[in-house]
């Protein structure tokens, strides 16, 4: 029996294929559009599915979609009429939508893929709640789930038992942890619902000097970590803006404007919601594990991909082992009501194999093989060389050590917002330079951002402060305090910062030697901004051992790699250890800002030739950057670059 499940129409649509209750194929549906979060029905995603089965529609029994519409229709509707006449713009702007589209699923389904058989609606939370505990590898687990919102509800807890997951309690819109994170995302200048991350890589580098304003006027936290929120603060219930005016007021300043100079205070408003939302996390997971007396945890929602709480959560809290699913936002809700269908709609049994989830590494999207590749190389002429499987991970390991960047590309694409060693870009963990190499002139984005370490399963407690595996790099940890380097301080730190005003210098000299005159500007205007070269001085600074992938506070988020996952980014990183007694590799994910994760081999191409990546590995043809024609489509990264 083969049953499709689908999330759209709010952000990072998706949809998932599963038969006799095995996943086999996920995707969400940015990675086939190209369109960052996209929230379109997710036709091409279920073309993929089909295509990956090997099926049509026809062959598909049951549709599942991951939210009730005519529920949250009525949380949308309701909360207007008690906030009205306020909000009377953004409701003339909803409506249409809603009307037109989103109220009228069984009619698209029945359009777009003229799907004919039963559609089965479990509510938001219902679909985040499978999502976490069907694909885990517990027979019983509780379960949290916490995002913005759903129909009405933006926190939910429960458990699951066999092939039953069970909601024992939640909060309500607009009391949101979610909402209160995202809030805080546009008061720190980042876009809401894909900034996220960003706010929680510029917590470190700042103090939390306003926790208690925000506990004291924002959000009011109970023991078991319930939590009722005050909305003279908020807009976001019916308004166009996340904040109101008296939010900016308590504060004493107003929303950072988007790629604008960061500062320390956004640095320390950013710290203060992270640890606020850890709090919440916390007391929750305790009066979770208190009430339930289970010792499994699983998660899901959008908050669950908070990997600095999630470490946390693993460290100090009650449960003995938690699972998180990889695509943990709205995507995620596509898998979960597939397996909904499967487990709890038609009440099929569950096996479950201890210590192995179901997820398949979420190595869940479409591949291409040697042969497709060769025939796209030769199409565009360009220069490549095949390395046998024997040969390949050894010469990709050298290539590393070499301080080359690398464009790894191959196997099935990852499902979820996080490159796992399929579509990913990596390099020299040992490297000091790394990290602003692939910031700056790869992946044109913020200097703050970290980069995350591939690691050896069996390695990791040698470099960081667990033992504990991380495959879906959603848990943050410490580095091991022994492989620690002190920070400069007084005239050490102040050489450094000279040091980098003269780099600059530099760069602008040469922009001006061929004109480029608009970008010179822009350089020298960093050359003014004390921040901007206070997180330069920080950046290259060696912080432990292994300083591409050590944030500014010796964190880092983990992904522990395995064999019997993915064998060839295994045997890279093993045959680097060997090298080097290294076992840790920069991974991230292979895109440039403001792009998906790269799909096909074009794209990884492309990608490749816009950036100052030195090889591309496409299945197991190794492209050298110096040896292909002049690409003559350059990627403006000084128009995209953020002062951050």
């Amino acid at each position: 029996m083969y049953i499709i499940g689908i999330s759209a129409f709010y952000h990072d649509a998706a949809a998932a294929l599963i038969k006799d209750g095995e996943i086999i194929a996920a995707a969400q549906e940015e990675r086939f559009s190209r369109v960052k979060h996209d929230l379109a029905f997710p036709k091409l995603s279920i073309e993929y599915c089909l295509r990956e089965a090997g099926i049509t529609i026809d062959d598909v029994e049951y549709v599942g979609f991951y939210d009730k519409p005519f529920l949250k229709f009525e949380r949308i509707l309701e909360t207007y009429l008690s906030y009205a006449p306020r909000g009377i713009l953004s409701f003339l702007q909803a409506m249409p939508v809603w009307l037109k589209q989103k109220l009228h699923i069984r009619e698209t389904l029945t359009k777009e893929l003229g799907f004919k058989g039963e559609i089965i609606f479990p509510e938001h939370h219902e679909s985040h709640a499978a999502s976490a505990f069907f694909p885990s590898p517990f027979k019983e687990a509780a379960f949290l789930t916490v995002d913005g919102v759903g129909e009405w509800t933006t926190t939910s807890y429960g458990t699951g038992k066999d092939n039953r997951v069970e909601l024992l309690s939640s909060l309500r819109f607009p009391h949101s942890l979610g909402l209160l994170y995202a809030a805080f995302t546009y008061y720190c200048g980042f876009k809401v619902n894909s900034g996220e991350y960003k706010l929680m890589g510029l917590a470190p580098y700042g103090e939390p000097k306003y926790v208690d304003l925000i506990k004291d006027n924002l959000i009011d936290i109970k023991e078991d970590g319930s939590y009722r929120m005050n909305m003279e603060y908020f807009d976001y219930p019916v308004g166009l803006k996340m904040l109101g005016k008296k939010f900016s007021n308590l504060f004493g300043a107003p929303p950072q404007r988007p790629e604008a100079t960061m500062t320390q205070f956004y640095m320390d408003c950013a710290r203060s919601v992270q640890d606020v939302t850890e709090e919440v996390l916390l007391k929750i997971c305790q009066h979770l594990h208190k009430e339930t007396g289970m010792d499994n945890l699983c998660m899901a929602g959008g908050v669950a991909l908070n990997c600095v709480a999630n470490g946390r959560i693993l460290r100090e809290g009650p449960f003995k082992d938690i699972w998180i699913q990889p695509a943990a936002s709205d995507a995620g809700g596509a898998l979960g009501v597939a397996l909904f269908v499967w487990y709890q709609y038609l009440n099929n049994s569950r096996a479950v194999t201890p210590g192995k989830d179901s997820q398949k590494g979420s190595y869940l999207g479409p591949a291409y093989s040697n042969e497709e590749i060769e025939k796209y190389l030769r199409e565009i002429k360009a220069d490549y060389e095949y390395v046998p499987d024997q040969d390949l991970s050894e010469k990709v390991a050298d290539l590393i050590i070499d301080q080359n960047v690398i464009g790894w590309y191959r196997g099935r694409m990852e499902f979820g917002p996080r490159a796992l060693g399929a579509r990913s870009i990596i390099g020299d963990a040992r490297s000091s330079e790394m990290q602003s190499i692939m910031n700056l002139k790869i992946k044109f984005r913020e200097s703050f951002r970290p980069f995350a370490p591939a690691v050896m399963r069996e390695r990791v407690a040698d470099y960081f402060e667990t033992d504990y595996a991380s495959p879906y790099m959603l848990l943050v940890t410490d580095v091991l305090e022994k492989r620690h380097k002190p920070m400069a301080t007084g005239e050490k730190l102040a050489g450094l910062l000279e040091e980098q005003k003269e780099i600059l210098k530099k760069e602008v000299r040469e922009l001006r030697e061929v004109n480029r005159h608009d970008e010179a500007n822009k350089v020298e205007k960093m050359l003014e901004n004390d921040d901007y070269l206070r997180f330069r001085t920080i950046i290259h600074q060696d912080r432990s051992d292994v300083p591409a992938i050590t944030h500014v506070n010796y964190s880092a988020r983990l992904q522990t790699v395995i064999r019997e996952d993915n064998p060839f980014y295994y045997d890279i990183i093993k045959k680097f250890d060997e090298k080097t007694g290294c076992p840790i590799i920069v991974n991230t994910s292979f895109n440039v800002r403001g792009e998906p994760i790269v799909c096909t081999p074009d794209e990884a191409f492309r990608c490749f030739m816009r950036t100052k990546m030195d090889y591309l590995v496409l299945g197991n043809y190794i492209l050298d950057k110096k040896k292909q024609q002049e690409w003559q489509e350059e990627f403006d990264w000084m128009k995209e670059f953020t002062l951050d």
